[in-house]
């Protein structure tokens, strides 16, 4: 299979020379082209500070991290905005919605931003609204919808622009478990559509619909599951394992 991302011995410094604190310590790691992955680890053990270098929000001390042939640690300022709009999308805990804008007219946006023309814009949309279930919302503002309907409103923005890598911060952080077991079988569906995730996410029962897990601990990887022929339950019981191998440090993954 191919390899959408190849993270290269990665390391993240944070502070000055009297104060240094390692947050990704010497990491490396790789998603295949269509693969759903979930990022796990206690609060500070580096999976946000990973999030942010991968999404370039943050840059890191070493190391590099290509998406396709690009090495985007090496990409300039003027560059870095075009490759965010293009190549990534982005699904947040908030759900990040334009509150004056209908839920078409956010998923538009994302388009409008490329250039797109009206009729392909509408073309799009139509599509991801019906892999979506959101055709009977489309019209409505952000403040009429549900919290899962605004959080498939939202995945339907990052991935309307065919992105190489859909990242995803805590999506259903903020949902009800209905809800989240709603958008997590849309990320399922929009994995065998081809569409690459990467996800981090403390929740155990979120985690268990991913193809793979990467468990992280004082910026390294601790341990790395794949789901393989096992159902989502018994994936579920292999991830709450690690857990509880790692102790009290994954406290808040259940």
């Amino acid at each position: 299979m191919e390899n959408i991302l190849k993270v290269d011995k990665i390391e993240k410094y944070y502070g000055s020379r009297s104060s240094l604190t390692k947050a990704i310590d010497n990491m490396s790691f790789t998603v295949e082209k269509g693969e759903f992955v979930a990022i796990m680890g206690a609060s500070g053990s580096g999976k946000t500070t990973l999030l942010n270098c991968i999404s370039t929000i943050d840059k890191v001390t070493s190391g590099h991290i290509f998406l396709g042939e690009c090495d985007i640690t090496k990409l300039k300022s003027n560059e870095l905005n075009k490759f965010r709009r293009e190549e990534l999308g982005f699904i947040f805990q908030d759900f990040n919605l334009l509150d004056t804008l209908t839920a078409y007219e956010n998923i538009a946006l994302a388009l409008s931003i490329q250039n797109e023309n009206v009729k392909e814009i509408d073309k799009k949309i139509k599509k991801v609204s019906e892999e979506l279930d959101i055709k009977n919302i489309l019209n409505k503002y952000p403040y009429q919808m549900s919290g899962g309907e605004r959080q498939r409103v939202a995945s339907a923005r990052a991935v309307v622009t065919n992105p190489k890598l859909i990242l995803a911060d805590e999506p259903t952080g903020a949902l009800d478990s209905r809800s989240a077991k709603m958008l997590l079988e849309k990320f399922n569906y929009l994995e065998k559509l081809g569409a690459t995730i990467l996800m981090v996410t403390h929740d155990a029962f979120t985690a268990s619909y991913a193809r793979r897990v990467i468990f992280i601990k004082d910026g390294k990887i601790f341990k790395e599951i794949r789901k393989g022929e096992c159902s989502r339950k018994e994936f579920f019981d292999k991830i709450i394992d690690v857990v509880t191998l790692l102790g009290g440090d994954l406290n808040d993954a259940l």
